[in-house]
């Protein structure tokens, strides 16, 4: 590079123009806001002067701190339970749900495993012999599963749910019950002799063959076991279970089977029985009292005669009780079987969930491919492991999303420059395909001005922030779940590339005249910094606003995407221009990129060239950013052997062709190395053989087509009108959204457990729900309350009603029953003389435990009354249950006591989960001590529940009806003293929608507000803050309106989405904005300049963004693709067509004035123009030269200090020294081209 030359070196004839002043006189009412954004930008340029000074100690520490941070990821968690990932935060649901942990301590009593057996052609009916045979291979296959671990073996019988086993005194008796006692499966096979094949257990007496449900008679073996044994007492409560003959008596699916019990009542006929005629109205375990399974249980599709008699279904279904894991580490703990394995709760889950996976395995291929049925199997840990395929990072598609985003980055820069030389381009130039990426991506071919290497780091560094963020937040204890595993990789890997892309283009486009050494990376923080703060603190903000949605796996997806956008800001305001100035460096020693070492072999010498005067022609200063072409000549001094470039003398001016917004418009600003070989293409334009992509580039596009036909007055007028009718769309599109989300959105489609949930969701939409009851009031005064709760309770219509036959399944109403049946017998005992006032042991055991509680007077001090005057009264007149059903209530809770302790099966089946559990209590009749009359009166309950079972909820229309009615319910009982609420799935999942939709308007609304405020503040321009805000809102409208075209239902998630719109909307419109409020000039002007200058970087953002949305169609869960993927990039596509269409648009016509006003003052030697001539300015050439001059023909740039990108810092106006007339010798008498300071020239 030659240095330049001393003034006494200048060819003959140079003379130096006078000073042309050309003040910038700011608007009065906007100086404040001015100052305040240049005080800004004065600070971001300091930052970035102090980067690019230590670039490389600021780099060093900050890949250093975010990795560290990247560290925390090693502490993650991620939640997979439904309940804390979905119930509302601090709302009734949670408090209820913590109230019920409380006082239980522990999760559901049981699990459920489900067998669900359709036709394989649609619509045909099963309640036929074959179907029945089929659903038996199925479940029996699946009852048989055995699985090993920890050295044990482990079957159904083991780890089954068993309801209502009995207290038996004696021991021998007890251990042979608890084997046989029944495990709960509810089945319609439980209609024929065959339910007991599922049943596993086995018991051995002497004499005769193993004791199995399929040859267990339980009359006749009471009858065997009378000379061993006093069983009375379990002989009355197997006669009020109603148990019977259990399964033997009843009729067999197959009369020829060998093992058909001769009880059976179709064993001698060998006739197949009705299947649709057994099967009406239900099934029972094989306590007929306790376990009736109704017919919604087992079947679905049912359709009736006239007469309400079952016809068909279309549907079976088993379902397959298991203990929780409390239980059964509970159930085995100090047991003999397991002492020697440190038995734990975890080993007990492990267990289940071993059990689970295979019995759903065995299930899915017990019926063969070419069978008429289909089995559909499903388990509680099934769903466990759907959520935490849900919640697994694939790797691959997250390296795949960051590879596509490597190549719109390597293109983060201005277009390719064209070659120096005359002739075909150099070897580097890309093929076709190449040019028309190239022309995408804006990559650069030129060796060393390419910034392959910038791209590459800046989608690393914001990977990198991205993994920081997530790493700080798994430090803060934020959970992780499936939404931040999936989508918020991608998602904030979009955000952050966008400000990647702004600051890479700012950097190309700092001034040529920018120190190298100080003040490039300055001056693109300047022009550029506010910019990203801004889109980032509202980007922060809108995320922030989402964590008001109270759900809480969607407040920590949204406190994680803020996190991480905070790290991406850092990353890129600092480490990131740390990144440029070392490419700067590179680019300023001709290095090829990415391989630094080596010399680019396509650099072009550079060498100086003195700013030369116009002679008497002047151009002002800040009119435009000329480009010119020249003959220049190139003299070499022999006595200093400097090469010395300069301008001919007698140059006169050509203006140049208008282009389509007139003399207005100004080229994007860069290094004179952007415009080289302009000549040539002036060459090739006369020779008719132009590239026509030669020069293309998406600034070029915006400025020269783009904004040119964009801000014509019809084309403003048909985007408005455009508009409109989308917004409009989108309102009626909003109406068609429906709130919900059921699990089938979730499952893969395709899958054999999407498979189940349809099927389920079609033919068994049933769900377990409970009434509870809470502490806070007397339920002994309070019985007629609790009664008139149930009634308003099963009233709803969603609640499946009991039998005609049945009595109502709960607490109250099975201890009032058993109550009255033990005041029966005392009554039949007493009137036949059995017992007296003096003696019951002659009396039946109920009417004995009738005495005792007739007796009771419910005072800690006196419990019992035994006063000869008042006893005889008290047996005959003192009744247990009222003549309105009531209990006594002194009686009520010594009473409670009693029957807990009496009816195991009774209690089971009511599923009261009694806290404070009543005491244990064993009656004996021929107690002579008289301690057996004292009986421990149960504390005052604190917890007690109904169950329900609910019906029909198809829609979220139908669960909030639900909720509705059952909330109005427990409100009407608080009002009559009862404190009460419902409890179960549809209740912790769906009563999130009663309120979604306020707090979604409650949340964009104080977004949009916030975003008004925080774009106010940081521009100081409410009318351009009000005009993005009325962008930001048509397209959170919009985007609403389009989930309701896609039919995506709404939910927590898509809410999520919509208030984080707000936020990411604001990347497509402040740039834009900004670059409006900040240059000069007319509206259509300053539309058109502040599209120029973001149409690129806008553009890219977008494209980066949809890269990297474009790697969750890889999902496997087709909820990932509808819900964020068509989501997020609607979205994005309606912030590139708001941010570039519409908003100009708006500032053309509605846009705030300038802050600048630029004046230019007349210098008396400055004339205007001539006329244009040709295609670009000239300079005529003297015929004569000296001799020591070569003539070199090149192009060179003549920059003439533009006005400022949007948000540069605007410098004060300073006089700088020029070059005397009278300094520099006369020769030729002519004047030559001068300009403000040195630029530099490729010859």
């Amino acid at each position: 590079m030659a240095r330049s030359p001393p003034p006494g070196e200048l060819p003959p004839g140079y003379t130096a123009p006078a000073p042309s002043v050309a003040p910038q006189i700011l608007a009065g009412s906007l100086k404040a806001p001015l100052w305040l954004r240049a005080y800004f930008q004065g600070l971001l340029f300091s930052l970035g002067c102090g980067i690019q000074r230590h670039c490389g100690k600021v780099l060093f520490l900050g890949l250093l701190a975010l990795g560290a941070l990247a560290l925390g990821l090693r502490v993650a968690i991620i939640e997979t339970d439904l309940e804390q990932l979905w119930v509302e935060v601090g709302s009734r649901v949670s408090q209820e749900l913590h109230y019920t942990k409380e006082k239980l301590g522990y999760e559901a009593a049981y699990t459920s495993q489900m067998l669900i057996q359709t036709s394989r052609q649609e619509g045909e009916n099963v309640l036929t012999s074959e179907a029945l045979n089929l659903h038996l291979q199925a479940a029996l296959t699946a009852s048989k599963v055995q699985v090993s671990l920890y050295g044990k073996s482990w079957d159904l019988n083991k780890i089954c749910y068993k309801s209502g086993v009995p207290l038996i005194e004696n021991g021998m008796i007890e251990r042979m019950i608890e084997k046989l006692f029944p495990c709960v499966i509810l089945t319609p096979l439980d209609c024929f002799w065959e339910g007991a094949k599922l049943q596993g257990g086995s018991a051995y007496l002497p004499g005769r063959p193993d004791i199995q449900w399929t040859n267990l008679d339980p009359e006749q073996l009471l009858e065997e076991l009378v000379p061993f044994a006093s069983l009375e007492g379990f002989r009355e409560l197997l006669d009020k279970a109603q148990v019977g003959q259990a399964y033997v008596g009843r009729p067999c699916l197959q009369p020829d089977d060998l093992h058909c019990p001769p009880s059976a009542p179709n064993q001698h006929s060998r006739q197949a029985p009705s299947v649709a005629q057994e099967l009406s109205g239900g099934c029972h375990g094989f306590s007929h009292k306790f376990m009736h399974w109704q017919e919604e249980l087992l079947l679905g599709g049912i359709a009736r005669d006239s007469q309400g008699q079952l016809l068909r279904a279309e549907a079976l279904q088993s379902t397959f009780l298991l203990m929780s894991p409390r239980q059964l580490y509970e159930h085995f703990r100090g047991d003999y079987q397991t002492h020697d394995i440190g038995w734990s709760e975890e080993q007990a889950t492990t267990v289940l969930q071993a059990w689970q996976r295979r019995f759903v395995q065995l299930a899915q291929e017990a019926l063969p491919e070419n069978a008429s049925q289909q089995v559909h199997a499903f388990s509680s840990t099934t769903l466990d492991d759907i959520l935490h395929a849900f919640s697994e990072v694939s790797a691959a598609r997250v390296a795949g999303g960051y590879l596509l985003m490597v190549g719109p980055a390597l293109g983060t820069l201005p277009p390719p420059a064209p070659s120096a030389h005359h002739g075909n381009p150099p070897d580097t130039a890309p093929s076709l395909p190449q040019l028309a990426y190239a022309c995408v991506t804006m990559l650069r071919w030129d060796c060393a001005q390419s910034q392959g290497t910038v791209g590459l780091a800046g989608v690393l560094l914001v990977a990198l922030a991205v993994a920081s963020g997530l790493g700080l937040c798994a430090l803060l204890g934020i959970t992780f779940n499936a939404a931040t595993t999936q989508v918020l990789p991608f998602l904030a890997l979009g955000i952050g590339v966008d400000d990647i892309f702004l600051l890479a283009h700012a950097f190309t486009e700092a001034p040529p005249d920018t120190s190298l050494q100080q003040e490039r990376t300055g001056e693109c923080l300047q022009r550029t910094g506010t910019s990203v703060a801004l889109t980032s603190i509202t980007n922060m903000a809108a995320f922030c606003m989402a964590a008001l949605v109270p759900i809480p796996a969607l407040r920590a997806f949204s406190l994680q995407a803020a996190v991480v956008v905070g790290c991406n800001f850092a990353a890129v305001m600092l480490v990131f221009p740390a990144v440029l100035s070392l490419d700067l460096q590179r680019r300023h020693c001709q290095r090829l990129d990415v391989l630094c070492c080596f010399s680019s072999p396509c650099s072009a010498p550079v060498i100086q060239i003195l700013p030369q005067e116009l002679g008497d022609r002047m151009v002002p200063v800040g009119i435009a950013h000329l480009t010119a072409t020249v003959q220049a000549f190139a003299h070499c001094e022999a006595s200093s052997q400097h090469v010395v470039t300069i301008l001919p003398p007698q140059a006169h001016l050509v203006p140049p062709p208008s282009d389509p917004l007139g003399s207005e418009l100004f080229s994007p600003g860069g290094s004179t190395r952007d415009l080289l070989g302009q000549e040539e293409e002036t060459m090739q334009k006369a020779a008719g053989k132009s590239l026509p992509c030669d020069h293309w580039n998406l600034a070029h596009f915006a400025r020269c087509c783009f904004a040119p036909l964009l801000l014509q007055p019809h084309t403003k007028a048909m985007v408005l009108v455009l508009f409109g009718a989308l917004l409009g769309l989108s309102l009626y599109g909003a109406t068609l959204v429906q709130d919900g989300l059921a699990l089938t959105d979730v499952v893969p489609r395709g899958t054999k457990e999407h498979a189940f949930l349809s099927t389920q969701l079609r033919y068994f939409s049933l769900y377990e729900v409970a009434l509870v009851t809470q502490g806070g009031f007397d339920y002994a005064h309070s019985q007629r309350a609790l009664f008139d709760l149930h009634q308003r309770f099963s009233s709803l219509k969603a609640v499946l009603p009991p039998p005609a036959t049945q009595a109502p399944r709960t607490w109250l109403h099975y201890y009032c029953n058993w109550l009255q049946g033990i005041q029966a017998a005392f009554d039949q005992d007493w009137a036949s003389g059995r017992i007296t006032r003096h003696s019951y042991r002659n009396g039946s055991e109920d009417g004995a435990l009738a005495y005792k509680l007739l007796i009771q007077t419910g005072d800690d001090q006196e419990p019992l009354d035994f006063s000869q005057a008042s006893l005889p009264l008290q047996l005959t007149t003192r009744k247990l249950v009222d003549k309105e059903g009531l209990i006594p209530p002194e009686l009520f809770y010594v009473g409670l006591t009693v029957w807990v302790s009496s009816d195991p099966l009774g209690l089971a089946a009511s599923q009261a989960n009694f806290y404070p559990p009543p005491p244990e209590w064993l009656h004996d009749k021929y107690d002579s001590t008289g301690e057996n009359l004292r009986i421990p009166a149960a504390q005052p309950l604190e917890f007690a529940q109904f169950p329900f079972l609910l019906r029909g909820l198809q829609k979220t229309a139908d669960f909030v009806e639900a909720i509705e009615g059952a909330r109005a319910a427990c409100a009407e009982a608080g009002r009559a003293g009862v404190r009460a609420y419902p409890s179960g799935s549809p209740f912790l999942f769906w009563e999130q929608y009663l309120g979604l939709r306020r707090c979604f308007l409650l949340a964009v609304c104080v977004l949009l507000v916030g975003t008004f405020l925080v774009c106010a503040l940081l521009l100081l321009n409410p009318w351009t803050a009000g005009l993005i805000v009325l962008v930001l809102a048509m397209m959170t409208m919009e985007l609403f309106g389009i989930m309701g075209f896609l039919g995506i239902k709404l939910s927590a998630i898509p809410v999520v989405i919509l208030v984080a719109s707000v936020g990411i909307g604001v990347e497509f419109t402040v740039h834009v904005a900004l670059g409006f409020l900040t240059t000069q000039g007319s509206r259509n002007l300053r539309a058109t300049r502040a599209l120029e200058h973001t149409f690129a970087p806008v553009t890219d953002g977008a494209v980066s963004t949809l890269l990297g949305l474009l790697m969750l169609t890889g999902s496997n869960f087709d909820f990932i693709i509808r819900y964020f993927f068509m989501v997020l990039t609607a979205l994005t596509l309606l912030g590139l067509l708001h941010g570039l269409v519409l908003l100009p648009v708006l500032l053309s016509i509605l846009g705030p004035p300038p802050e600048v006003v630029q004046m230019y003052k007349e210098n008396p030697e400055v004339l205007s123009p001539p006329a244009a001539q040709g295609g670009g300015l000239r300079w005529g050439v003297s015929p004569t030269l000296p001799q020591s001059f070569a003539r070199v023909t090149t192009s060179m740039t003549v920059a003439l200090h533009p006005p400022p990108l949007p948000g540069a810092y605007i410098h004060p106006a300073s006089d700088e020294p020029t070059w005397s007339p009278a300094a520099i010798p006369a020769a030729g008498g002519s004047n030559n081209l001068s300009s403000r300071g040195l630029c530099l020239a490729t010859a």
